[in-house]
């Protein structure tokens, strides 16, 4: 990289190597002569139905409730979706704008909801996602002073950046908390089939199939890629047209939409399971590395999906020294306050597994071990001797 990156583990994207070329030219050639004229007009505020069918049917098959092509909306990247339901929730009465959400998130929502203005009060975590104990507190708190949050927003399956997956229970909890505080829940879902180990959970909207407030966002960025700007936004109405009623855009692109309609409408499934392959030897491989390297001085997530591992640093690192290091080592990571909501710095950082070779991963965690180690107080270094 031009930066001076040998070992990327600081990029949030997928696999390059499993990234489908050749299928998506097929595919290209194929939705282009079936679009035809239909290029020359806009596509609507919901976009092509093709491609809202394929993730109807997506959504209904994982979840095993019945999912409408008509209750999806196509946005440029589920950050669209992000930021289109923080303006159709925003109020002018008076009152600040208050979200709810788990106080280490994601760091694009984290900007975003900054920039328009919201004001964000963070949730606890554990190794299971959002604490519903603290959630109930602080839902307590906010309606005590008069100032209810817009809505809550939560990442509930393979969070980012701890990699954490909310069990069903807790999302029963979390439900009920929202529905006696009457607050909508905003559930980020983009990591959904990224899923290497175990049973997969149900999404909140799933559980909650009479919540008509309920707005769930996706993505095809985390099993395809980011570049192809594909989200998609799933709600009820009403709730969908006053989403709808904030785009100004003209709509989702109408190229890319047919085209993966064409792609996804057979494979799916096939592709998912296939990326999955490949991205979990990648998993297993920075897993073994930590453990070859610092496993007396660290812990770290074992996220059975997504694309992250969380890390956990000694107390007494010297995080500033240790980036530096880093840096000049040639690895990238990404340093815990970036996924902070109030930009605390954690003694953590975050891997991502996704863009590195396996080769790379082998020969980059090794180095990131040393830098660690060399950025630790004598103490720290003695006590792991110990």
């Amino acid at each position: 990289m031009a930066d001076g990156t040998v070992y990327d583990f600081g990029s949030g994207c997928t696999n390059p190597e499993t990234f489908p070329v050749q299928g998506l030219a097929d595919a290209a050639a194929r939705a282009i002569t079936t679009v035809g004229e239909d290029f020359t007009r806009y596509p609507g505020d919901l976009g092509h139905a093709g491609l809202r069918q394929v993730l109807a049917a997506r959504e209904t098959e994982r979840e095993g409730v019945e999912v409408s092509a008509d209750h999806i909306a196509l946005t440029n990247g589920s950050m669209q979706g992000v930021t289109l339901v923080a303006e159709a929730l925003m109020a002018a009465d008076g009152k600040p704008d208050i979200v709810v959400c788990e106080e280490l998130t994601y760091s694009g929502t984290i900007g975003a909801y900054r920039r328009l203005g919201l004001r964000l009060e963070g949730v606890a975590l554990d190794e299971d996602g959002m604490i519903p104990a603290d959630l109930e507190r602080v839902m307590e708190s906010l309606h005590t002073a008069g100032t209810p949050p817009r809505f809550l927003y939560t990442l509930s399956t393979y969070q980012n950046p701890t990699g954490s997956v909310m069990p069903r229970a807790r999302r029963l909890e979390i439900i009920a908390i929202a529905r006696r505080f009457a607050v909508p829940i905003v559930e980020d879902n983009c990591y959904a089939d990224v899923h290497f180990d175990g049973d997969k959970q149900p999404s909140l909207y799933a559980l909650d199939p009479d919540g008509t407030d309920h707005i769930y966002l996706c993505s095809l960025s985390k099993i395809l890629g980011p570049g192809v700007r594909e989200g998609y936004i799933h709600a009820r109405p009403p709730m969908l047209a006053r989403l709808l009623d904030r785009r100004f855009d003209g709509g989702n692109s109408l190229l890319t939409a047919s085209v993966l309609a064409e792609f996804f409408r057979h494979r799916l499934w096939d592709h998912c399971a296939e990326m999955n392959a490949a991205l979990q030897q990648k998993r297993d491989a920075v897993l073994v590395g930590l453990e070859a390297t610092v496993s007396d001085l660290c812990t770290w997530s074992r996220p059975a999906g997504g694309l992250f591992i969380w890390v956990t640093l000694p107390d007494d690192v010297d995080l500033d020294h240790l980036l530096q290091l880093t840096t000049e080592r040639g690895v990238r990571c990404a340093r815990g306050r970036s996924f902070h909501i109030h930009d605390t710095d954690v003694p953590n950082i975050r891997l991502a597994f996704g863009q590195p070779t396996v080769a790379a991963i082998n020969a980059g965690i090794p180095i990131l071990g040393e830098c660690i180690r060399a950025a630790c107080s004598g103490e720290a270094r003695a006590n792991a001797a110990g």
